[in-house]
């Protein structure tokens, strides 16, 4: 049996970025960081295009879908895919990749680097070659590899803006680990359906990270201006309530106008739980609004694109969030 077919996608970021007189800049090609692994051929044949050049904090989610429009036009041609990108924005690419591919059986792996790849000290030969070994391998679906971990796409998340442990599982356990070139896989994920591609996103969706005192006029600006509003609370969740100004219904009258809203936590681990406190438990009652629970703000940002560019009804978007999608979300919802 030859050698896998692997395609690297070029992106931009640090892993592919030179010095200038303004600082670090993506100018490096996907072919040009091949050149610097050629030990790479020892495990797989590798092709290569370049999408765009940029630094990730520039991605949009039309950028997600040019990357999963270019896996889809590949996908019959290649045993997987490595995409190389930027950390800054890497985890909300990967979540928007496992709602536009959904069921891959082939691996579709992103990876990046904290250094460039021409410094001496530099994470982007080993990620890159982690990468491949994944890519190269019987696992499947969208992962992120950094640092020797394998994480699921919709439960990464950069964690540490400078060191080479750049990327943390939430909520969720790493899927594997890559040592010394070889996979050391923890979770085997069950797949069965038949992979999917969408090729639309609705990128009116909006996030609000709340703090002491907040106006609840935030809430409205932005209800107004979008399709969604998801909410960052605090701890389990909740909405405050003052004397003056009302979230409750701020967020009502955004409902009444058939906007979408979700509640989700600043906390980093263990989620959301909006019946445990007054504060949220009155929301949760009343009005139609979703709950993250367990899943990661980027994958709620990510997922209710998905969601609303499939249906403007609110049962049917309602069923799609809280269903399932590569392992995003745990916790059991009650009708």
């Amino acid at each position: 049996m030859g050698k896998k077919r692997i395609l690297l996608i070029g992106t931009g970021g640090t892993i592919a970025s030179e010095m200038g007189e303004n600082g670090l800049a993506p100018e490096l090609t996907s072919s040009q960081l091949l050149q610097y692994i050629p030990d790479i051929s020892g495990i797989c044949e590798v092709d290569c295009i370049q999408l765009f050049s940029l630094d990730s904090t520039n991605i949009r989610p039309e950028h997600w879908l040019r990357i999963a429009k270019a896996v889809q036009e590949c996908y019959s041609q290649y045993d997987g895919f490595v995409v190389s990108h930027g950390t800054d924005t890497m985890a909300y690419t990967a979540a928007g990749l496992s709602y536009l591919i959904q069921n891959s059986r082939k691996p579709i792996v992103l990876t990046g680097a904290q250094k460039p790849i021409g410094y001496e000290t530099t994470d982007s030969k080993q990620n890159l070659r982690d990468a491949f070994t994944v890519a190269a391998s019987d696992m499947f679906g969208v992962m992120l590899v950094f640092n020797g971990k394998i994480i699921t796409g919709t439960r990464a998340r950069k964690t540490h803006s400078k060191s080479f442990e750049a990327f943390s599982s939430i909520n969720y356990p790493i899927v594997g680990m890559v040592q010394d070139g070889r996979i050391i896989q923890y979770i085997r994920p069950e797949g069965s359906a038949q992979t999917r591609f969408y090729e639309s996103l609705d990128p009116k969706v909006a996030l609000l990270k709340l703090a002491p005192g907040i106006d609840c006029g935030v809430a409205e600006y932005l209800l107004e201006r979008n399709s969604a509003l998801i909410i960052e609370s605090f701890g389990v969740g909740g909405l405050p309530v003052y004397e003056t100004g009302s979230f409750y219904e701020t967020i009502k009258r955004g409902l009444d106008a058939g906007k979408t809203v979700v509640l989700t936590t600043q906390v980093e681990n263990e989620g959301s739980d909006l019946s445990v406190y007054h504060v949220g438990s009155r929301i949760k009652r009343n009005l139609p609004i979703l709950e993250a629970y367990d899943m990661t703000t980027e994958a709620v940002i990510a997922k209710l694109m998905w969601t609303l560019s499939q249906t403007n009804q609110r049962a049917e978007a309602a069923k799609l969030f809280y269903t399932p999608v590569a392992c995003d979300i745990l916790y059991a919802v009650e009708d």
